[in-house]
């Protein structure tokens, strides 16, 4: 039997998918505001995410289903069966759509830093009074995801993940960090006054609930012709070793260059689109470029991620045709387009979409953890260290979800 170490394939997308600009944005207030104190924050959310997804995957190998397809089969009581369906319509696809805008706006931002000079896209932007980025990344998805082949998706969100993963960590070594400073951080928890809330964003936007369902369904695509489930399992664990602490080291990467630059100096940043532009004077022109670069494959590895898994939640959970299913990433990418072309700022939706998140991610790893201990799984159901794993992160994003539903609430 084949034995796999390290490996890119389905987890890429949920790389991918939690590396978008709000994690970019998040890291970078964090680094700003609290310099490296907060990077144990990012370790543990690697450490959930890699648990509930081993779970998730595990699932839609050995079934050769989706996550939704597995819930769909699990509960069946009417009335608990329409109040799980609208939370995950209201957190996943309505929730995707919301953030979708966010997506592309901010590979819009990080496109503006290195081309929003040039003419034709100044031109553009006259002519038409819309971001000219956000019809050219909606674009992008569309024809990534027209196309309908899973090897092509995922080559080019492994591309995509490694071009962002090179650009960060490039800045973030260019930039001299504190590497003292780095490893106390990740390994001595602190919550410097008024941290809290940064923490709570921080394994919010790595922990999220929409992963689960695209890890789910991309492994039962991927393996789907392996009759071998066990060796299947063996590249699917190799494939999350690398992949999930990838999207870490990203994210510690964003934190540690924001902290070099701004913790300490007294200055301000709103967004990584000013971290990126404010980088020049102080580390050169290359290390604007390559933060703005990262913060674009960010921005658009979201933009394809996002509408693939609000379409596979809903094929799960309503047994959609193929034609329904493309229908719904198109509704989620058309949505963003016109949100980040008009420069909306669906705050609303957004809060609606923070709370039905908040109340679906201890339900959905509650879900995963009596999925994976039910009979379907029959051999590759949990062991002990599994459950033991489980209860913990679960336990910790009741706790997390509580404190942000409270905030939610409070807006």
């Amino acid at each position: 039997m084949r034995r796999y170490w390290f490996r890119l394939g389905p987890a890429t997308l949920v790389t991918a998918a939690f590396i978008g600009p709000g994690t970019v944005v998040t890291a970078s207030l964090a680094g700003a505001n609290y310099g490296y104190a907060l990077l144990w924050a990012l370790l543990f959310s690697v450490v959930a995410t890699m648990v509930l997804q081993e779970m998730a995957s595990r699932l839609g190998i050995v079934t050769g289903q989706g996550l939704g397809e597995n819930l769909r089969l699990l509960v069946q009581q009417p009335l608990l069966k329409v109040a799980f369906y609208g939370l995950i319509i209201a957190a996943v696809v309505i929730g995707n759509s919301a953030y979708q805008g966010g997506n592309i706006t901010g590979a819009s931002l990080g496109a503006d830093a290195i081309w929003g000079d040039s003419r034709p896209i100044q031109l553009l932007r006259e002519l038409t009074g819309l971001n000219p980025w956000a019809l050219l990344i909606g674009g992008l998805a569309t024809v990534v995801l027209w196309r309908g082949d899973y090897r092509l998706i995922e080559r080019s969100l492994i591309g995509l993940v490694l071009l962002m993963s090179g650009a960060f960590v490039a800045t973030m070594l260019l930039t001299r960090p504190d590497y003292t400073a780095l490893v106390t951080g990740l390994v001595w928890p602190s919550l410097p006054s008024g941290s809290t809330l940064t923490v709570i964003a921080l394994i919010g936007t790595t922990v999220v609930p929409y992963s689960l369902f695209l890890h789910a369904a991309s492994s039962a695509e991927k393996w789907r012709q392996c009759e071998d489930k066990r060796q299947a399992l063996l590249a699917s664990n190799a494939d999350l070793r690398t992949a999930i602490p990838l999207g870490g080291i990203v994210s510690i990467a964003v934190v540690s260059t924001a902290a070099t630059a701004y913790f300490g100096t007294g200055l301000h940043i709103d967004n990584a689109a000013d971290l990126a532009l404010s980088l020049e004077p102080l580390f050169g022109s290359l290390a604007t470029y390559l933060m703005a670069f990262g913060l674009l494959a960010a921005g658009l590895s979201s933009a394809v991620t996002a509408p693939l898994a609000a379409a596979y939640a809903l094929r799960g959970l309503l047994n959609l045709s193929a034609g329904q299913f493309r229908l719904t990433w198109l509704v989620v990418i058309g949505i963003g387009v016109v949100v980040s072309s008009l420069g909306l700022r669906p705050v609303s939706v957004i809060l609606f979409a923070q709370v039905a998140n908040g109340i679906l991610l201890p339900v959905l790893a509650l879900s995963l953890l009596l999925a994976a201990n039910s009979p379907i799984l029959g051999a590759y159901k949990n062991r002990p260290r599994h459950n033991a794993m489980g209860l913990a992160v679960l336990l910790v994003t009741l706790l997390l979800s509580g404190r942000s539903l409270w905030l939610a609430l409070l807006a």
